[in-house]
């Protein structure tokens, strides 16, 4: 996999995530949507860990700076 973020793209998506968790564990989303939003911050983050978003691929997006 080719690295397809950039880190302010990662920085966004992490604190998403984080938005995300802290809205479903301090109870003001709960049911399916908190799982919803639950399952999407874990793949925001996994994401931004590793650089590469499987949905940038296919439109040819890429963030990461140029060299």
């Amino acid at each position: 996999m080719k690295k397809n973020m950039g880190a302010i793209d990662k920085v966004i998506r992490v604190i998403i995530a984080v938005v995300f968790a802290v809205l479903y564990f301090t109870g003001t989303v709960s049911g399916t949507l908190g799982y919803v939003l639950l399952a999407l911050g874990a793949v925001f983050l996994l994401t931004s860990l590793i650089s590469f978003c499987p949905l940038y691929a296919p439109f040819k997006i890429n963030t990461c700076k140029k060299k």
